[in-house]
């Protein structure tokens, strides 16, 4: 029976820590509601505008949904994100255009809090130090900058950002004696004190924190909210930890700060480049732990996410509001009916 509805996904390359699960999951997922999955490889707006003009549904990672492209595709109902990020997407031309933008909010919350609970622990035990001490024969030297260490009791973390995965995060520290400060204007506080975050403004908790860790999306409002002056507020003997995107920190002034030691290190898991150039200082630098944008990954998170990201486009087609929309404000080309 031919396909009622076409569904694309187009990317450069399928994302390699998506294709380790089986596109299986989206295909079937789809197919219960007569539509068809293809995947195209695009790196430009041209070649997404060229394959792309009869899609009803697109699922899409980094592809550039600018204004060109949505005003090229006269069919399309609904944008699809694997994530929670929707910062390589036109929010404003989704929504003049009639499409859809869609996100998966839940996506990661567990791994994402994990690893960045892992990289408070290790900075604050100096685990590292420890490890390098210890095989180099410095047992006596290793014991006492160990000794010298505060405890997670005595130590304040600041999250920049307590949505979701900012306010898991807060549970888990709090397990180990954190106290947590959050910088969020769009948070209740009393959504944020049941998470046990006191909310403060953001030189404040630069000034407090032993730890900074931010936890927001990538936007206008965002871009570089990190930068030298901020850098400069924090304590010296403090740590940088960023798992959300890397432009929300101007890199630059990051490289000086631990350069220049207005901060003790930085755990990353995101670049303003990526893949990371190799030359890159910061991969270089002893007091810096990098790893290469993944930490939202397992294989679990992505069976979910690649579930979730099928279910929500077949909502679109067969004609009911998707979960988990973006733009609110829009008016679907189709319509549509709310649940519940």
């Amino acid at each position: 029976m031919k396909r009622q509805f076409k569904v694309m996904r187009v990317e450069r390359m399928f994302q390699a820590p998506l294709s380790l699960v089986p596109s299986e999951i989206e295909t079937e997922e789809l197919a219960k509601v007569n539509a068809e999955l293809v995947d195209v490889e695009c790196v430009t707006e041209d070649e997404i505008i060229e394959v792309a003009r009869d899609a009803d549904a697109l699922l899409v990672v980094f592809a550039p949904m600018t204004r060109r492209v949505l005003e090229a595709l006269p069919k399309l109902k609904v944008i699809v994100r694997y994530g929670i990020g929707y910062d390589t997407v036109d929010v404003e031309a989704a929504t003049d255009n009639g499409v859809l933008l869609v996100n998966i909010p839940d996506f990661g919350l567990e791994e994402v809090s994990n690893h960045t609970v892992t990289l408070l622990l290790a900075f604050g035990g100096e685990l590292f130090s420890l490890n390098e001490g210890t095989k180099q024969g410095r047992w006596n030297e290793a014991q006492l900058a160990r000794a010298a260490v505060g405890a997670p009791y005595e130590q304040t973390l600041g999250l920049v950002g307590c949505g979701k995965i900012g306010r898991m995060t807060a549970r888990k520290a709090q397990c180990f004696g954190f106290r947590i400060l959050g910088y969020d204007p769009y948070v209740a506080a009393s959504l944020a004190e049941e998470y046990g975050i006191t909310l403060v403004s953001l030189p404040d908790l630069l000034k407090e924190s032993d730890f900074v860790s931010v936890h927001t999306l990538l936007n206008q409002e965002t871009w570089h909210l990190i930068g030298e002056r901020e850098l400069k507020q924090m304590k010296s003997t403090a740590y940088f930890i960023n798992t959300s995107r890397g432009a929300v920190v101007d890199e630059t002034a990051l490289i000086k700060a631990l350069q220049e030691e207005w901060i003790a290190g930085a755990g990353l898991d995101v670049f303003e480049k990526e893949p990371v150039e190799p030359d890159n200082p910061l991969l270089k630098m002893d007091n810096v732990i990098v790893a290469p944008h993944c930490c939202s990954h397992s294989a679990a998170s992505i069976r979910r996410l690649k579930t979730s990201v099928a279910q929500e486009a077949a909502r679109v087609l067969i004609g009911l509001w998707p979960k988990n929309v973006v733009n609110k404000t829009v008016e679907p080309k189709v319509s549509l009916v709310k649940e519940g």
